[in-house]
């Protein structure tokens, strides 16, 4: 039996190619890939070589809901025909003699797991493409909690792609006041659709006229920040929206190079500062997927491409040369 994969070369060429499931280990479980979900930010940083996990050519994906078809003879925690969602896949690849460096490698039409990793069932209610979206918004869930936002905090989120709209949803449920900001309207409409209370299109504006909008909200500025955009120098005109003894959240990844900022800024307001990594592993999944299963963060809105694992390739290719600038969320369907 053969898993189909979707590799990525140095040159940022994508092709779907056939790789060997091995045999079960006495722990593993096999699981049929359904959905797949994209990661524009992560996945295309890696991609770029913004972030590296390792040589060329490599296989990104690192959230995917499946049927178990097969398990070990030692597995307990799952059975056949179990929907599950999950995040690793330890399938080994080679092409042309070298190592596929696998970044998860959920972009594949199987997957291979023992039991005791990522994996879990996916609660009834869930929709299986929108579970294949299911870590950007626990990202942002696991940031929200990190930085303790409580009920009527104004919380204003600087860039919401996806894990910034999953962090404004989070806040959104906690009582806060949210502000989001973006230079894209499209995203705007869908942070109203998860919850913003207010929106500010700061196409335009210099930095000082969007400082003066948040304080228009609250004087002073708003008490918890999130900055989502991955681009270092968003920092410094994130900065500013705080107020004194605030807090500021790095929600973006800003790659492995360093980063610099004015420290007067924060050094001033006295700001606390947050650094989430990950996605709050299985509380938070599990959090995000009760709530999209209730129906309280309407995650299927996100979700605004749908193809067939045949058609991947091209996606990834048309994503990387920034030609769908209407996309938010994006999942492939693979059985």
């Amino acid at each position: 039996m053969k898993s189909s994969v979707l590799i990525c070369t140095a040159q940022q060429q994508f092709s779907l190619q056939e790789f060997d499931i091995p045999k079960l280990a006495s722990s593993d479980l096999l699981v049929r890939c359904v959905w797949s979900g994209v990661s524009v930010g992560t996945e295309f940083a890696v991609i770029r070589n913004k972030i590296s996990y390792g040589p060329y050519p490599i296989c990104t994906g690192y959230q995917a809901v499946g049927c178990v078809e097969d398990v070990g003879a030692a597995v307990t925690k799952f059975d056949v025909g179990d929907k599950v969602y999950y995040r690793r896949n330890y399938i080994p690849m080679r092409v042309d003699g070298q190592p596929v460096t696998v970044c998860s490698g959920a972009h594949a039409s199987y997957a291979l797991m023992p039991e005791d990793a990522e994996v879990e069932r996916l609660p009834e209610g869930v929709d299986d493409a929108t579970g294949a979206l299911f870590v950007m918004p626990a990202v942002g869930y696991n940031a929200v909690d990190m930085a303790g936002v409580q009920m009527g905090d104004v919380v204003a989120f600087h860039a919401v792609g996806l894990i910034g709209l999953g962090a404004l949803a989070a806040a959104h449920l906690r009582g806060a006041v949210t502000i989001a900001i973006d230079l894209n309207a499209s995203r705007l409409e869908m942070a109203k659709e998860l919850g913003a209370t207010h929106t500010i299109n700061a196409e335009g504006m210099s930095p000082g006229e969007l400082t003066a909008r948040v304080q228009e909200i609250q004087p002073g500025g708003a008490d918890v920040v999130f900055e989502g955009s991955g681009v270092p120098s968003c920092l410094d005109l994130a900065f500013p929206l705080a107020r004194l003894r605030g807090k500021f959240v790095f929600l973006g990844h800003y790659g492995k190079e360093p980063v610099s900022f004015n420290y007067l800024v924060p050094h001033g307001k006295q700001l606390t500062a947050f650094f989430p990594c990950n996605d709050g592993l299985a509380p938070c999944r599990e959090a995000v997927l009760r709530n999209i299963a209730t129906g309280a963060i309407p995650w299927e809105k996100t979700i605004t491409h749908r193809v067939d694992a045949s058609e991947a390739p091209e996606l990834y290719a048309k994503i990387n040369r920034d030609e769908l600038p209407d996309l938010f969320g994006a999942v492939i369907r693979w059985s």
